[in-house]
């Protein structure tokens, strides 16, 4: 783990709230934190640099050094403050599918009966097996990964039947084993659903799903579960209140469970035969839950200090450093202004993007990054280093299934100043929020005043966040929208503002949040798109909020319709140039006031160039407004590694080689309003790249400052 990182308790705050800092730090000394103003993100020599100014708000100081340990890994747990009496005939019943079979033993059921004795279903690469005490009976019928089985554990004078029931069609009968007892046990006084209790606290997590956990009595012959039967003693039914972390007992003494580290849920179930594809028409058909052992939602640490955002606090990105020996670790606070204090300009930072990319583990971490990060000294950690942080969306869970949950409630590693992703042989391979700090020192540079807003501050708020501001900007890669933020944008650009997309494939996936679970972000990865892993069958709705998942497109929300342009290709980091549009009508020669160049941005940080990675293009088909204006066009891309994205590739004409070659482009366009509001989409990822390029001091650099200081001069929205 790092020597020393941190998370704060909020990723913004505004003047007169209080952030809270949680710690860890294995150093034996003592750590120093204090707090800065963040203008420059970017370790690489031949950039801007890492610049930050001391800001002093009144927690500066020495701290004791303590390490904090983050437990991945999920779980449900019941707790009988009323334990059920074990009388003979009782039993314990449950489904299973085991996602992992390996050597390891991984616990899908922990029963405590009290007095320090307790039973476990554990399952491997062997099969399935019960244990109590000393005791172990292991059932001799296979078990295999992805299938359905049903297991009972039944209470006899002197033993435990256990049994396992393979499920669906041609599916083998039940295979039974007794399991001796030197004694009775006489109640069941809690239930761990995959892991076990110990006294280290919860481990040998179970990688696969559960559904339908009952207690039965009289189960001589077992029985369809039916809050009615009398047998019935308590049915946790996974299929109720799914966007929650609690589990429904729909037995008659109504004892709930608890879900811990976010295990997965609008799964498909045993009873799923692709009848209904949305968990909230046939809640029964995904009555399952996924749990892995690398799921983390909170690190539950303890807080070192708490401080109050001051009034007089400039809007900016600012971060609390925390500094032990010679390793420091940077969290970032984005402050926004005081309220009705506002500039005319305001930056809007896709932080929810930030969560959903969160400690990426990036397949490129080798020792020639770990040269590089020690010959830049960039920032100090890897995802891959600190697994215990818990994984991104883009990673996959150890079972093969794809992360659909993004949590704050940890450290995000890629969320740092100096990070860098990629060995870029042209630049510094930045990405997100360093990448993005490319604009904020230019903002600095060129002594242009704005605020700073996120995407957390407009899910919460809505429109009336943007409504103050003549012009709202984006920085490189928006691609994560809630239904919320989309709307609040659209909203904007329809009635009150100018919006600058500078960047590319923005706008892209819905991702979906619920007040049930605070502080986390969901993504389905449905239906086509360039991703890292695919939704199972039947698992495309969101779990949070039931909404249909995937690409924004597929909701019949295109961006083009909105900002004229929308992701068309990707290849690798790498950056090409613009070529200027042979006849820029009078409405948007503005756009290029002192600029006597045809080509535009063929330098930059990112890739070499300001066109380059994931580029954006607009498309008539996906809605592009008729009255958008296309200024530039880039070229040059490399057709070895560049590819058309594949949700444009459907009938027989996209099929072909020259209409995805046609697709390998970003288009710079402008949509002009009668009033002269605006949207200006760049296309491009690596645009922001090109702004410090000869001390700022060049023509993707006067292009931006025509665009901005164009809206400097116009009278702020009505409010």
């Amino acid at each position: 783990m790092a020597v020393i990182v941190g998370y704060a308790d909020k990723i913004s705050a505004r003047p007169g709230e209080t952030v809270a800092i949680k710690v860890s730090s294995e150093a034996k000394a003592s750590f120093h934190a204090d707090f800065v103003r963040i203008i420059s993100a970017d370790p690489n020599p031949d950039g801007p640099g890492m610049r930050f100014e001391d800001v002093d708000v009144g927690f500066a100081g020495s701290y004791p050094s303590r390490f904090q340990p983050s437990t991945p890994g999920s779980y449900g747990t019941i707790e009988l403050s009323k334990p059920i009496p074990c009388v003979p005939g009782t039993a314990v019943t449950f489904r299973m599918q085991p996602r992992l079979l390996d050597a390891r033993r991984q616990v899908a059921l922990w029963l405590d009966f009290g007095h320090g004795n307790a039973a476990a279903v554990t399952v491997g690469v062997a099969g399935a097996a019960l244990e109590f005490g000393e005791g172990v009976a292991c059932l001799p019928a296979p078990i295999t990964s992805h299938k359905w089985y049903e297991f009972a554990i039944i209470l006899q004078p002197g033993r435990l039947s256990f049994s396992q029931t393979e499920l669906g069609p041609r599916a083998a009968g039940a295979t039974v084993v007794d399991l001796p007892l030197s004694f009775q046990p006489k109640e069941l006084s809690a239930i761990v659903l995959a892991a076990e209790r110990s006294k280290a606290g919860y481990e040998s997590f179970f990688n696969g799903r559960l559904e339908d956990l009952a207690v039965l009595r009289d189960a001589a012959a077992l029985i369809d579960l039916a809050e009615d039967d009398p047998r019935l003693v308590a049915w946790w039914d996974f299929g109720l209140d799914i966007p929650t972390t609690i589990i429904r007992d729909r037995g008659p003494d109504k004892v709930d469970g608890r879900l811990h580290n976010l295990p997965t849920r609008g799964v498909r179930g045993s009873r799923w035969e692709g009848d209904e594809m949305c968990w909230r028409h046939a809640p029964r058909d995904y009555a399952a839950i996924h749990f892995h052992e690398d799921d983390l939602y909170d690190c539950l640490w303890d807080t070192d200090f708490e401080f109050v955002i001051p009034k007089t606090l400039q809007s900016g990105v600012y971060g609390v450093r925390l500094q032990v020996q010679d390793r420091t670790d940077i969290v970032p606070i984005f402050v926004l202004p005081e309220q009705g204090s506002t500039s005319k300009i305001a930056v809007l930072f896709p932080t929810i993007t930030y969560q959903v990319y969160a400690n990426f583990r990036r397949s490129n971490f080798d020792d020639a990054y770990r040269r590089r990060r020690e010959e830049w000294g960039a920032y100090p950690n890897h995802p891959a280093e600190n697994l215990q942080l818990g994984p991104s969306t883009y990673d996959r869970h150890p079972d093969g299934s794809g992360v659909v949950y993004a949590s704050s409630r940890r450290p995000f590693i890629t969320m740092r100043p100096g990070f860098f992703a990629y060995l870029d042989p042209y630049g510094s391979g930045l990405r997100h929020l360093p990448a993005d700090m490319h604009l904020v020192s230019w903002l600095v540079e060129k002594g242009i005043a704005f605020d700073v807003l996120t995407d957390h501050d407009l899910d919460r708020e809505g429109v009336e966040l943007l409504a103050p501001y003549c012009l709202v900007m984006t920085t490189t890669h928006p691609e994560y929208q809630t239904k919320q933020t989309l709307d609040a944008i659209e909203t904007y650009c329809l009635d009150l503002g100018s919006f600058a997309y500078l960047g590319g494939n923005g706008f892209y996936w819905r991702v979906a949040r619920s007040d049930e679970v605070p502080d986390v972000y969901e993504i389905r990865r449905a239906e086509n798109g360039t991703r890292t892993w695919d939704a199972e069958p039947g698992e495309y709705y969101n779990a949070l909020d039931g909404s249909y998942g995937g690409l924004w497109v597929r909701n019949d929300r295109p961006p083009q319709r909105l900002f004229g342009v929308g992701m068309a290709a990707q290849g690798d980091f790498t950056g090409s140039y613009y070529r200027r549009s042979s006849a820029i009508p009078d409405a948007a020669a503005w756009v290029f006031s002192g600029i006597d160049d045809l080509t535009l941005g063929d330098f930059g940080l990112s890739g070499g160039g300001a066109a380059g990675f994931e580029l954006d293009c607009v498309d008539n088909r996906l809605g592009t407004p008729a009255q958008t204006l296309v200024l530039a066009t880039s070229e040059n891309h490399p057709y070895d590694h560049y590819i058309c994205v594949p949700e444009k590739i459907s009938d027989q004409e996209a099929q072909t080689q020259a209409y995805q070659r046609s697709q390998i482009r970003a288009d710079l366009c402008l949509i002009p309003h009668s009033d002269g509001r605006f949207v200006f989409s760049v296309g491009s990822i690596t645009f922001c790249g090109s702004l410090p390029h000869n001390d700022y001091d060049n023509n993707i650099s006067r292009l931006l400052e025509n665009v901005v200081r164009n809206r400097l001069e116009a009278t702020p929205p009505q409010q």
